[in-house]
């Protein structure tokens, strides 16, 4: 039996929305990053290097079974900068993990992924009521662990030779989570980090 999977949503900030991944997004998404080894360096996928295979890669995204894709809107401009998902979805265990996420160059490093973040944590708590949250991600990729820490997400573990990048090699995948009882501080410092942005 499947798991019922989120419906699908607009979440919508001040510096961003969120919005069901489409094809239409794709033209945007080739522009942010199509191309760009250092935004797909750590990505389980190809990098894609025409607008075609931005296609195929958001095809496949929104073909995979247990995935609820969002489109990632910088409201500056009205384009879509990147994409975060929602994976492993359990109502009855209250549980989801938050991944997939990439964002183009041009925005790393600004409030886009913090608000993005605490829309999606916001999202997941309050409306779907889940316990839990989780993220996962290479152990080489640094800048990823320290986005996550600074979301206050707990460290968990390491799970070794984990997945199988796109060149063959091995990664090992670090584990972080999220508890109810955790998120009103991790919402209020989100919220402070924004304002102050």
């Amino acid at each position: 039996m499947t798991a019922k999977l989120p419906a699908p949503t607009v979440l919508t900030g001040r510096r961003v929305r969120l919005e069901p991944l489409t094809p239409a997004h794709v033209p945007d998404l080739f522009t942010a990053s199509g191309g760009d080894e250092e935004v797909w360096r750590w990505l389980p996928y190809d990098v894609p290097r025409t607008e075609q295979e931005m296609a195929a890669h958001i095809d496949g995204r929104l073909a995979e079974g247990g995935c609820v894709p969002f489109a990632v809107i910088d409201l500056a401009d009205g384009r879509a900068v990147g994409v975060t998902c929602y994976f492993d979805f359990s109502a009855e265990d209250e549980l989801l993990e938050i991944g997939g996420t990439w964002y183009a160059r041009r925005v790393w490093r600004s409030a886009v992924n913090t608000e993005a973040k605490l829309l999606l944590l916001t999202h997941a708590f309050e409306e779907l009521g889940m316990g839990r949250v989780t993220w996962k991600t290479d152990h080489l990729n640094e800048r990823s662990q320290n986005a996550i820490r600074r979301l206050g997400a707990r460290y968990e573990g390491t799970l070794r030779r984990h997945r199988r990048r796109p060149d063959g090699s091995w990664r090992d995948s670090v584990y972080f989570s999220m508890l109810r009882d955790e998120w009103p501080a991790a919402r209020a410092r989100l919220t402070e980090r924004l304002a102050a942005g």
